[in-house]
């Protein structure tokens, strides 16, 4: 068996790194995170969209997702649109759409529609202002709640309510409303550029303290 030295860095070794090499180790240390397109346009419709690795669950009832925008000491195409207009989408992104995606990371103009320079397609439900990706598989309609600016590190926190959920396979949502993520190919992001489809190890009963973990039937 061969046996690996492990690899122990101190908090001066990280802050003493290049930052690139930096931002790569800190972006992928906390595990995969899930692939996101956030789909906004401004008051004049201009189309904008930016791929997201850090939407994430706030609470079921009221529906709520978090998602943190880096700092706003530059235009921030996203983030203005959604002050300025109260909604957004997100989108996940499937094994298809993954070089068209991580290209919306691209610096474009504020006049230049991601959606037409990477060749994806806005797509409007009856009751959503703001663009949805047409190719997703899982789309998310979202209205802005609040935004806490963090003052930790000059992030922003925006925190939105679920207004509707579209999913292309009907069958992807279960009678006890789980969501077979695999079925609907939503992929996970590690790092800053690094993409993956997943494969499911089972689910578990809900725990209690008087039984043992087992698994319940796909």
């Amino acid at each position: 068996m061969t046996v690996h030295q492990p690899t122990i860095l101190s908090l001066s070794d990280i802050e003493t790194m290049e930052s690139r090499v930096r931002a790569n180790l800190i972006n992928g240390i906390s595990g995969f995170k899930s692939a996101n397109l956030v789909g906004t346009q401004n008051p004049q419709g201009q189309h904008n969209l930016a791929i997201v690795n850090s939407v994430f669950h706030l609470g079921a009832h009221p529906p709520l997702l978090g998602m943190i925008i880096r700092p706003h000491t530059v235009p921030r195409d996203t983030l203005e649109n959604i002050i300025q207009t109260g909604v957004y989408t997100l989108n996940h992104i499937h094994p298809d759409i993954v070089p068209q995606a991580h290209q919306t990371s691209a610096r474009y103009a504020a006049q230049q529609s991601e959606f037409s320079e990477t060749g994806l397609t806005p797509f409007y439900s009856a009751s959503m202002s703001a663009p949805y990706v047409a190719q997703s598989h899982v789309k998310i309609g979202m209205k802005l709640e609040e935004i806490q600016h963090l003052a930790v590190n000059g992030t922003e926190l925006v925190i939105g309510r679920i207004q509707e959920i579209i999913v292309n396979d009907s069958k992807a949502i279960h009678q006890d409303g789980f969501v077979d993520l695999e079925a609907l190919q939503s992929v996970a992001i590690s790092g800053l550029d690094r993409y993956h489809s997943t494969q499911s190890l089972g689910r578990f009963a809900y725990a209690k303290p008087e039984t043992k973990p087992h698994k319940i039937s796909q």
